[in-house]
């Protein structure tokens, strides 16, 4: 199986881009994030007709996941146990979707920005990670993939001046605590061995000209599919040219 995640942010505006991606790296299930639409408004006709299946939810032009595949879509399912809520009145998200693809059950997975450490966001952010966490334990003995947008800068190495981050959310370290618990709990994050590099470049000032970029796209998979893991890589390309997704696509190979 190849497997995908691409926060693509809006689909309708990079449908002809996910389009291509699909059919130029022949993959079978993309997670994707920040749809910023609701599902009856996505441009479907195009996947559809690449035998690809949709499950999707989405709001407002906010957030939004969803799960592409061509290898069926089953037990959708959006939300998990306790998933924190956000806004007054608190209003549950559209952070996250998991289905059943090809044997495999798939997380899409948006995490709140936090927006700064002294914001209300942060601590909601924090409160959706252990939530998130909860939930996985049960999910850890079926093969399965928490993929997507994690805002989180796990090291060092994965933001490209840590001093000029040193005030700002991703690299603190309740969130980085947050992020390495999924390991503690026997999640394998499986992308860091074979795609190296940032996934993420803001448009400000030609970061991605520059290469000053963020490694916040993750795929963290249960050990049963892990040990089938055998390879992934970075879609650079698709982070470059007009009309491109601030986040460049993660890929991952698996031998199931």
């Amino acid at each position: 199986m190849r497997l995908a995640t691409w926060n693509v942010n809006s689909l309708r505006s990079r449908i002809d881009r996910v389009e291509a991606f699909l059919t130029r790296h022949d993959v079978d299930v993309l997670a994707v994030q920040e749809t910023k639409a609701r599902e009856d408004q996505l441009p479907l006709m195009g996947l559809e007709s690449l035998g690809y299946e949709v499950a999707a939810a989405g709001y407002s032009q906010w957030n939004g996941v969803a799960v592409i595949s061509r290898v069926g879509i089953e037990d959708v399912g959006v939300g998990f146990d306790d998933m924190p809520a956000w806004g007054d009145p608190p209003v549950a998200e559209a952070r996250a979707i998991g289905a059943t693809c090809g044997g495999v059950r798939v997380w899409s997975l948006y995490v709140p920005n936090g927006r700064k450490p002294d914001d209300p966001h942060y601590a909601y952010k924090l409160d959706w990670l252990a939530a998130l966490r909860a939930a996985a334990r049960g999910w850890l003995d079926a093969p399965t993939a928490l993929v997507g947008d994690w805002n989180v800068c796990p090291t060092d190495d994965d933001v490209f001046d840590v001093q000029q981050f040193r005030t700002s959310t991703h690299v603190t370290v309740p969130e980085r605590e947050a992020f390495a618990a999924f390991a503690d709990d026997g999640w394998a994050e499986v992308t860091r061995e074979h795609a190296p590099g940032y996934t993420y470049w803001d448009y400000y000032r030609q970061r991605f000209e520059r290469n000053r970029g963020l490694k916040i796209d993750f795929a963290y998979a249960s050990p049963s599919l892990a040990a089938g893991v055998t390879g992934a890589f970075v879609d650079r390309d698709e982070r470059a040219g007009t009309g491109a997704s601030d986040h460049a696509p993660v890929v991952v190979d698996v031998d199931l």
